[in-house]
């Protein structure tokens, strides 16, 4: 019996525990590259944010909530104008992404390569270039309002629409669009015709099939895009500092100014964390309200 156990071939259970490990192996670099650029520096952004001194005489771990204190205190209008603008810009970009995302999916056809080829195409180009061309664009005398002021006579000389929140939600739904259209598309590409043809058949009308049957089977879309759009337009600085007014600024205008120009890590630390705190809250109250569970269940 041992010599026959000897001679006989292993068995697959070798092969069967590798397999299993594969995806754990392939997992290793992306882990890694989160543990050392996302979480390590997390780790230490949230000492900071416990931390009392100067960049001049060090930062010293004292577990003092000071910071936390003074970034609830003074920003709370800042915090609010992220909010505001955060979520405009994802209502809009909605707005203005579904039509283009259900054109794209049902009436594309053979041009929906190019479609989204010219969906994408602004990202070409770098985010700050893109927002200073709103800056040429809006600007008194651009080629939006200078025709409107001297050739049509349509607005006083004396309008201006650069420098307000207008413009800054302007540049953000423009920016932040694309992140929106693509979820989206994804979302409604998958649903069935079939599906839309029978509740046409059943006697329902264009907008009643749209909304029992077309936008249930989009949400899982619009989940993604809400998220991937208002994430970064509550994070976002540049749009704020070029078309708004200090009346407009964001908490990424603070968080920014706190750490590249005061260099205030504690108040800037802090004020990234409750930021950050923010963001999972609204997002877990968003699930919660849209039903993610049964979206993906």
């Amino acid at each position: 019996m041992t010599a026959a156990r000897i001679g006989r071939a292993p068995g697959p259970g070798w092969r069967h525990r590798f397999g299993r490990a594969v995806p754990y192996l392939l997992l290793l670099p992306g882990l890694f590259w989160l543990g050392a650029f996302y979480v390590l520096p997390a780790v230490q952004m949230f000492t900071y944010s416990l931390s009392t001194g100067n960049l001049e005489n060090g930062f010293e771990f004292t577990g003092s909530l000071d910071a936390y204190v003074t970034a609830i205190d003074r920003f709370g209008r800042q915090f609010l104008n992220s909010v505001i603008y955060g979520g405009l810009a994802t209502l809009f970009t909605f707005l203005i992404g579904f039509p283009v995302a259900y054109t794209i999916a049902f009436r594309g056809g053979r041009y929906k390569n190019l479609l989204l080829f010219l969906v994408i195409a602004p990202f070409f180009t770098s985010f700050l270039i893109r927002t200073i061309s709103w800056q040429i664009l809006l600007g008194d005398e651009g080629p939006l309002l200078g025709p409107l002021k001297h050739t049509f006579h349509l607005l006083p000389g004396s309008f201006s629409v650069l420098g307000s929140g207008v413009a800054q939600l302007f540049g953000l739904t423009y920016n932040f669009l694309p992140f929106m259209i693509l979820p989206l598309y994804v979302a409604l590409e998958k649903i069935d015709p079939r599906l839309i043809e029978a509740a046409n058949d059943l006697y329902a009308a264009r907008f009643a099939a749209f909304r029992r049957v077309t936008l249930p089977l989009a949400l899982p879309g619009v989940f993604a895009g809400s998220l991937l759009t208002f994430i970064p337009a509550m994070g976002d600085y540049i749009n704020a500092e070029l078309l708004g007014n200090p009346q407009t600024r964001m908490i990424g205008n603070v968080i920014q100014n706190r750490l590249l120009i005061q260099n205030d890590y504690p108040v800037g630390s802090a004020l990234s964390f409750i930021l950050m705190a923010a963001i999972v809250v609204a997002v877990f109250i968003y699930a919660r309200v849209l039903g993610t569970e049964q979206l993906t269940g």
